[in-house]
């Protein structure tokens, strides 16, 4: 068995380099990679292409990034709770391809599954499908899509094993499931690191060929975006 194991998140994203393109795991605040994150603020790593569905918040997840100017572009869909990923995009400080959710998942699962391209209504006859090729298909107008193409997958994941098969909890799954061996090189950082055959084979949702490094990450804050809570009674 192949053991995919690196000692921590130096090793995992040694060769992470100024210009690539990244894709980064995370709803919201959810599932995000964040002793990767941290390294890569550490580093220094700057002119980064991010693929991601949102940029976190100003001070949590990408928004460390943004922080630091190190991010030259975003590709996600959604600008949200980010004050700082809105102001660099309207100010014209980051270039910014606002992408339709669904369609931004399928470029991940294309390119997960090998597929170079394919065709969505989602976006046609709005600024998404400019210079794009478009066709009809049983009476309605599509889009071409191509699949994402990315250097480094970043994923986080609930327990991992040392093969790289990958389990997650909850709604953490998200955009990690779709992103793991979606670009040349997949990092996973898990919560609970086990030996090979401690994971249920019914229970695993990423099999271990997409992966090619995993590591145990470290001091997870987990912070809650929106906080709702009621009165007591």
């Amino acid at each position: 068995m192949i053991n995919k194991k690196v000692q921590n998140v130096e090793e995992a994203l040694k060769d992470v380099q100024d210009g690539m393109t990244l894709m980064l795991g995370g709803f919201g605040l959810s599932g995000l990679p964040e002793n990767c994150i941290g390294e890569l603020v550490r580093k220094g790593t700057t002119d980064l292409t991010c693929i991601s569905n949102n940029a976190g918040v100003d001070d949590f997840g990408l928004g460390l990034l943004l922080q630091k100017r190190q991010i030259k572009k975003m590709i996600s869909s959604y600008v949200g709770e980010n004050a700082e990923f809105e102001r660099q995009m309207l100010s014209g400080e980051l270039e910014v391809e606002l992408t339709p959710q669904g369609t931004l998942a399928e470029k991940c699962r294309a390119a997960q599954a090998g597929i170079p391209a394919f065709y969505t209504p989602a976006g046609y006859g709005t600024e998404v499908a400019e210079g794009k090729e478009a066709r009809e298909f049983n009476g309605k107008m599509h889009i071409m899509e191509e699949a994402f193409k990315a250097d480094f997958s970043i994923v986080k994941a609930w327990k991992g094993d040392e093969a790289g098969n990958l389990v997650f909890k909850g709604t953490a799954r998200n955009f990690n499931a779709c992103m793991a061996g979606a670009a040349k090189i997949t990092v996973a950082e898990v919560e609970e690191l086990v030996p090979v055959g401690e994971l249920d084979p019914n229970f695993i949702h990423v099999p271990g060929i997409y992966v090619q490094r995993i590591f145990r990450g470290e001091k997870y804050e987990k912070r809650i975006e929106q906080r709702t809570t009621r009165k007591r009674s």
